[in-house]
């Protein structure tokens, strides 16, 4: 079995490492010897009082972290927490007085009270009462705050991993969404045997490349993310041959910038699913703009057909986008969509690195 020692070794080492509580008590030991040696100009005395004096302290006040505050306080005993430390306080008190007695001097009463010739036993009592509390206060303190420290550390790791985790999830639904939608591409020109099939794989395979293996971190080139976007309308040129318009606008260097990757697909995809009117073309124009090296303006807009809004399965991309913006930006982002005569169009501001 653990001996005692032990187990409180191992206790304080969860938190603040053995030397520090060692080197507080040498520390507050000799301001302690000093300070009352030089009341009493005696500071054989003492020394010898605070040798007898101080592994009190120290059990009471480790007696008070380790055992009345989480058994009473954390379980919002009050009273008798309260009763707990003050009769702590008291035996201490006159174990102080009788060891002191015993191993240090007899006349100890008459030491007591060199400073204050005219000081009671009561008032002597209460100043070292409170004198006490200040030690376990102080002590306590300071546990409190390191405890609070790791504690919110721990917290914001915590935080931290569970928004990379969800992020993660987010990506995970993004990329099945995306292919399945590709899919279906292939599918329709497998149908009516293309000859645009072959050259639609290779984008396929292209693409397959850049969202599995290319796009590993919380973050993608924006110009990589738009060679991205232009390959996957193309994708959609061979499907629809002439039935697509795109206009695509860059204003401001975009050399280094950094966004979420397989976020500014999604809205791109919304217009292809929403965009055909019978025989009439998809219009889409995209302006991307950087805003003082610090934002990124992305405009999209494209015609779209209500009745495909009213009648297709809700998908998850906008949802999934609105999602992700809040996690990786908080409210540091602006997302727009707006309608104007069967023209939707959306508008999004976030930050770049």
């Amino acid at each position: 079995m653990k001996s005692t020692f032990t187990i409180f070794k191992n206790k304080i080492k969860t938190t603040i490492p053995l030397k520090y509580h060692v080197v507080f008590w040498v520390s507050y030991f000799i301001f302690n010897v000093i300070r009352w040696g030089s009341y009493n100009n005696d500071f054989i005395y003492s020394l010898k009082s605070n040798l007898i004096e101080f592994p009190i302290h120290i059990i009471l006040v480790y007696l008070n972290i380790y055992y009345f505050i989480p058994k009473f306080i954390l379980k919002d005993k009050y009273i008798a927490f309260i009763l707990s430390l003050v009769t702590a306080l008291i035996t201490s008190y006159f174990l102080r007085l009788g060891l002191n007695f015993i191993f240090v001097s007899n006349e100890i009463w008459i030491s007591m009270y060199s400073t204050m010739p005219n000081q009671s036993m009561f008032n002597h009592f209460i100043s070292e009462f409170i004198g006490q509390i200040y030690v376990i206060a102080f002590a306590s303190a300071i546990k409190i705050i390191v405890e609070w420290s790791i504690e919110k550390k721990r917290n914001e790791k915590l935080s931290q991993l569970q928004l990379s985790t969800e992020l993660k999830f987010l990506r995970t639904q993004v990329q099945p969404h995306f292919f399945f939608n590709t899919l279906n591409n292939l599918y329709a020109l497998a149908l009516n045997k293309s000859n645009s099939l072959p050259r639609l794989i290779l984008k396929l395979s292209n693409m397959m490349e850049y969202v599995l293996y290319d796009v590993t971190d919380s973050k993608a080139d924006l110009l990589e993310e738009i060679s991205h976007i232009n390959n996957y309308i193309d994708i959609e040129n061979l499907r629809f041959k002439d039935k697509i318009d795109t206009e695509l606008h860059i204003t401001g260097d975009l050399e280094d910038v950094k966004v979420p990757p397989l976020l500014l697909i999604t809205f791109v995809e919304n217009c292809f699913k929403h965009g055909l009117k019978g025989n009439d073309k998809i219009i889409i124009k995209m302006n991307f703009e950087i805003i003082n090296k610090k934002y990124l303006e992305f405009k999209i807009s494209n015609n779209f057909n209500p009745l495909a809004i009213n009648n297709e399965k809700k998908g998850i991309g906008i949802s999934n986008s609105l999602r992700r913006l809040k996690l990786l930006f908080a409210k540091d982002f602006i997302l727009q969509p707006s309608i104007n005569n069967d023209i939707y169009s959306i508008f999004l501001k976030i930050p770049v690195r």
